[in-house]
């Protein structure tokens, strides 16, 4: 089984992190999300994968010199120039030699959706397309899709207004497609997927759905980003994992609840961390507070410091002792 991975956006919703390092090379628990993402493909029979990427490929490039990331083996379409979700799904197929059913899948999605029982389905229903689903509460800023009794999809409406979605089960942003739906995107410029191709499929009804509530997450915001980490240290998502790394150096003097604390990072005495994610490199000096925040690699959260309220610290900065930041993204976005 191959797949597309789409990791070529610029991740602006989690700026600063993603300043530098582009947003599925950014550590869950210590592993690089595309690694999780590539996993669970894995398991369900992907062999090979092919990366669509455009901002900093080069960060991919480096990660994986061997060309293999979780057991599967990486090809790689590098985007001159944005082509949007259905342009990027049809360069990247082209890039990887695809003329077959294939498997697409958003690069910030950790999901423990049957990939296999898609694919099943897919084949079961001589689909076209058959796109997977997962219920939200909020439908607004997601694709809604409302199918029929026979999982025949009868429209997609892309981040409808609130209040007045039809349905709240919404793209899950994994599709099992046929060749034939490379040949409905047009080559050289921007399109999508969500807004062209899958409404011109509803139209011929050659676009089915599988609803699953399985475990999705869209990790590209800094909420989602850290309540990820947190479902795995809970082990909402089978075995806990370990929430603070055997390199990490805590203080015996420090508070630590609730939180992730990675490789080579240093909680000085007297600091406190709670529901929050400090990634490998950083420090939190000596009376510093950091509460359901996020402090970059590198980064050093200075003595006496409050960070609350989803504060995000991009990697290598320094927040000045003393300051006292909340909701703040640091650097300051500048327009």
């Amino acid at each position: 089984m191959r797949a597309v991975v789409l990791v070529g956006g610029f991740g602006t919703r989690l700026r600063p992190l993603t300043s530098t390092i582009p947003k599925q090379m950014l550590p869950i628990v210590g592993r690089p999300m595309i690694e999780r993402v590539i996993e669970a493909l894995s398991r369900h029979g992907v062999t090979d994968a092919i990366l669509s990427l455009g901002y900093r490929p080069d960060a991919f490039l480096e990660a994986y010199p061997d060309d293999v990331c979780a057991g599967v083996r990486l090809h790689y379409a590098v985007e001159a120039e944005p082509l949007d979700t259905a342009g990027a799904v049809r360069f990247a197929a082209e890039e990887g030699g695809i003329d077959s059913t294939f498997l697409v899948v958003n690069g910030d999605v950790l999901t423990d959706l049957d990939i296999s029982e898609l694919w099943r389905v897919h084949r079961e229903r001589n689909a076209e397309g058959t796109i997977a689903l997962t219920p939200v509460d909020d439908p607004s800023r997601y694709g809604v899709v409302p199918i029929d009794q026979d999982g025949r999809v009868e429209a997609f409406i892309e981040k409808p207004p609130p209040g007045e979605a039809p349905s709240h089960w919404i793209n899950a942003g994994t599709y099992v497609l046929e060749p034939s739906v490379l040949e409905r995107i047009p080559a050289g410029r921007r399109v999508s997927i969500e807004r062209e191709t899958f409404p011109a499929m509803v139209a011929d009804r050659s676009l089915f759905a599988l609803q699953s509530d399985a475990y999705w997450v869209d990790a590209g915001t800094p909420a989602t980003y850290l309540q990820v980490q947190l479902d795995l240290i809970d082990g909402v998502r089978g075995v806990p994992e370990p929430a603070i790394a055997a390199s990490a150096a805590v203080s015996e003097q420090a508070d630590v609840e609730h939180s992730i604390v990675m490789d080579g990072a240093r909680i000085d005495a007297g600091a406190r961390v709670v529901d929050s994610a400090v990634l490998p490199g950083a420090r939190i000096a000596v009376g510093a507070t950091v509460m359901r925040s996020i402090v970059g690699p590198d980064a050093v959260v200075g003595e006496g410091a409050v960070l609350d309220e989803l504060t995000v610290v991009g990697g290598a900065m320094t927040v000045d002792p003393g300051l006292k930041a909340h909701g703040a993204r640091i650097p300051m976005e500048t327009t």
